[in-house]
């Protein structure tokens, strides 16, 4: 299965760090396997800092602050754009605040490493049509996907994402 994993960086607020590359296309190649997706298909990934990512947040989903990380399917009911030349399935765009990114690695207690690899998987399942807005069930079962594919990675999770407040 050749599947294409295409990396940029646009930002300079984060120094981007090695191996990070190869983790993101792990990280997508997880999920693909996770839903037995077989068909060879291309992602784009880019990264940009808050200012970036504020911008774009504002302007396809009317909130104009920074996010962490944006997804922007090409595919809707398992049906995707194709390349025409290499029969390859467009699966669509994740765009990563590494800012952002690294601000919420430091507030879990984790490596930057680990919280773009969450956000890699989180994306991928957006542009296979999972979705977690609405919460409920849909919600539980995107964020036991996207367990399951950071266990595959060797990533578990090691705290909780809720943050807890001391009161004085």
């Amino acid at each position: 299965m050749a599947n294409k994993v295409l990396i940029t960086n646009t930002q300079k607020a984060v120094k981007v760090p090695s191996g990070i590359k190869i983790l993101i296309r792990r990280s997508c190649n997880a999920v693909l396997a996770l839903e037995g997706f077989e068909q060879p298909c291309e992602v784009s990934v880019t990264f940009v800092d808050n200012e970036q990512i504020a911008q774009l947040n504002g302007e396809y989903r009317n909130k104009p602050q920074p996010t962490d990380v944006l997804s922007f399917p090409l595919g809707e009911d398992d049906t995707y754009d194709v390349d025409q030349e290499t029969e390859t399935l467009l699966l669509g765009d994740i765009v990563i605040s590494l800012e952002k990114a690294m601000e919420q690695a430091d507030l879990y207690g984790h490596s930057l490493q680990r919280e773009v690899a969450f956000l890699t998987v989180h994306s991928m399942y957006h542009l296979l049509g999972y979705d977690h807005e609405n919460g409920g069930l849909e919600a539980m079962k995107m964020r036991e996907k996207e367990e399951q594919a950071l266990a595959k990675l060797g990533l578990q999770r090691t705290v909780s994402y809720g943050v807890e407040i001391e009161e004085e």
